[in-house]
Parts: C-alpha cells; sequence; structure tokens
C-alpha cells in the first residue's frame, strides 16, 4: 500500500440541514463556517442539492460562498460538490472564476455526478446519461479556465486558469480514482459509501484504500496528492450529551432509510453508529475511533461534518471548538497562521 502523504489541512463541512427556515438555514452555515475559520480550520466546504430540503437545502453554492467569503478572509472555500451535469458548464466556470477573484483566490470547485433521479428529470437531463453529461460538461469547464476559444470565437472573461490546480473530483470507485489521479486532480473520499452484498460488514477503510491507490497510481510523476477525507463527527465534552443528540438523529436516518427499502442490520445506538459511519463522544473517543481509520490516517485534507447526527446549533460550534483543539492536532492537523494557498504544480 502506497502511502507517502502530504501533511495534513483541517476542513468543515455543512450540510444546511439546521431545522428551521431557508435564510436561517444559510444565516446558521455561515456563522459555523466563520467560527471555524476563528478555531484556524483551513477549509470550508458546502454541497450543492436541488430541490429536496431534507438533503441540504442550497441549489446556489457559487451565491452563498461570495456571501461567506466576504465575511471571512483565511478560510479556503469548497465546493463538495457541484453537481456538474445538472449546470451549464459555460455559467459554472464563470461564476467560480468570479467567486475565485472576490475571495482573494481562496476558491476550491469540487465536483460530482450526484443527484436523485427526480432532481435530473427536473433539468430535462436523463439520469441514465449523467456520466455522459458530466464528462462533456467537464471538459468545457476546464478549457474555459484554460482560456481556450469557444464556441463563435469567444474566451473566458475573467480568465482562470489556476483553477485547474483547483479541482477536486468525488468518486465511489477505484477506477474513478484512478481517472482523477490521471488528471492531476484532488480525490474526495465520502464520509461514508455503501457495502457490497458480498461484504456487508466491511469497513469504510476497506473500501476506500483501494480507491486511494487507485488514485496514486494514477498521479503523474511529481505531481502531490491531494486527499481529502470526509468523515461524520460530533464532539462533545460530555459523552452522554454527544450520545443522546447522536440516537436522535441518526435514528432519524435509519427511518429515512428503511421506509426507502435499505436495511440497517441491528437497531441499538452502537449499530447504527457503525452502520452510518460516525465519530461520537468525547475528544478521546473521538480521537480513538479516527485513528483506526487507516484511510483517514493517509489524507491530505481530514474535513468533518456534523451530518448524520445534526446537533443544534450551539452543539455545532462547541464542536468545531473541540475538533480545532483536541481532535484534529491528536491527527497530525497544526493550525496554521494564513491562509492555505493551494500552489500551482
Amino acid at each position: 500500500m502506497t502511502s507517502k502523504i502530504a501533511p495534513k489541512r483541517l476542513g468543515f463541512f455543512t450540510r444546511l440541514l439546521d431545522d428551521v427556515a431557508a435564510g436561517e438555514r444559510y444565516r446558521l452555515a455561515a456563522e459555523q463556517i466563520i467560527h471555524a475559520e476563528e478555531n484556524g480550520f483551513d477549509s470550508a466546504w458546502i454541497a450543492q442539492h436541488h430541490f429536496h430540503a431534507e438533503e441540504g437545502g442550497l441549489p446556489s453554492p457559487a451565491v452563498f460562498l461570495s456571501h461567506v467569503a466576504a465575511r471571512t478572509s483565511t478560510i479556503r472555500l469548497g465546493t463538495g460538490v457541484i453537481t456538474l451535469p445538472m449546470e451549464n458548464a459555460l455559467r459554472v466556470a464563470e461564476d467560480t472564476a468570479v467567486l475565485d477573484l472576490l475571495s482573494g483566490g481562496r476558491l476550491d470547485v469540487g465536483f460530482g455526478t450526484g443527484g436523485t433521479k427526480e432532481s435530473f428529470e427536473a433539468f430535462g437531463i436523463e439520469s441514465d446519461r449523467r456520466g455522459e453529461v458530466y464528462a462533456e460538461n467537464l471538459t468545457v469547464v476546464r478549457d474555459a479556465w484554460a482560456g481556450k476559444v469557444l464556441h463563435g470565437g469567444n474566451r473566458l472573461y475573467p480568465d482562470a486558469p489556476h483553477l485547474l490546480d483547483r479541482v477536486w473530483l468525488a468518486t465511489f470507485s477505484a477506477n474513478g480514482a484512478r481517472l482523477a489521479g490521471l488528471s492531476g486532480d484532488g480525490l474526495m473520499l465520502s464520509r461514508t459509501q455503501p457495502r457490497t452484498a458480498d461484504n456487508p460488514d466491511a469497513t469504510l477503510d476497506e473500501i476506500q484504500n483501494p480507491i486511494i491507490d487507485a488514485y496514486l497510481a494514477g498521479l503523474p510523476e511529481g505531481r502531490a496528492p491531494r486527499i481529502l477525507g470526509s468523515r461524520s463527527l460530533f464532539v462533545a465534552d460530555d459523552r452522554k450529551r454527544a450520545l443522546a443528540f447522536a440516537e436522535t438523529g441518526l435514528r432519524r436516518v435509519a427511518d429515512r432509510f428503511a421506509a426507502a427499502g435499505h436495511r440497517i442490520n441491528g437497531d441499538t445506538l452502537e449499530d447504527l453508529i457503525k452502520a452510518l459511519d460516525s465519530h461520537v463522544g468525547t475528544p478521546d473517543d473521538v480521537i480513538a475511533s479516527l485513528k483506526e481509520d487507516s484511510a483517514l490516517a493517509r489524507a491530505t485534507d481530514i474535513v468533518f461534518q456534523v451530518h448524520s447526527i445534526d446537533p443544534p446549533h450551539a452543539e455545532i460550534l462547541r464542536s468545531i471548538e473541540l475538533i480545532a483543539a483536541e481532535v484534529a492536532p491528536a491527527l497530525g492537523w497544526a493550525r496554521s497562521s494564513g491562509p492555505q494557498l493551494v500552489a500551482a504544480q
């Protein structure tokens, strides 16, 4: 197993799932990102979701991140991910180029094929064509950023060739990871992944280590790896308090899974924590469980989110503080004194 990995950066991921109206969700998420910056986090990430509030109601990541950029100064801002098949590729290229300028060069751009079947249909795209459309749109975005001549003799304004070195690709497969490596992009690993029928008890790192291996094997010589390991984490001062919030959040997820015809083995809170790849408890509790994750140990960027536990806002702020003060340093992170700019390679 290849394990030559660069020093770690610490990220906070918000799915904007607070149980409040949309405008309040956006306000709270911005406060959480600001708090992460104040506590030394290197990056903040948001996901794009169309239509479904329970998935994370943020259809316009560039709009939201431009708002956050105006209220922060050092933390990097990332999309995890833009669901590229449902977007106009040139508008994505334009919006990200402008957002990067407004943020002072702090943007990282993650792309994925995601989205529910119904979401694709609303955009007039057949769900089974998502991979094909994704590849086409990604090529258009890259060409536009690079300043290539587009249809009609046009070129992107403002140009953004530097963004070519800040692309992250999300994938569940070794083949997708190999392609991300071959193109020199960053690899985004999910906080959880479906288990196969022949190995239902596989650990997350057993699934993701072969994906990392394929990515590293594909990287051009001399290209530094960028591996983002996202994990579900809720840390509190009191273990019983943490588990009480986990009980509420994870059972809600388990009920949705059951309604959709999926099955989780077991019904205890411990079963749910294991099945949903969550890390819950005091700093010592989560440090111990995270240190067992050999895939996370190979990541250059460790990114934590409270989904699917989804505790109240004040608890999220405290979790951010405990992660920065105790958890992340135990995993190899050291606080930086300034913005984490990603240099071109």
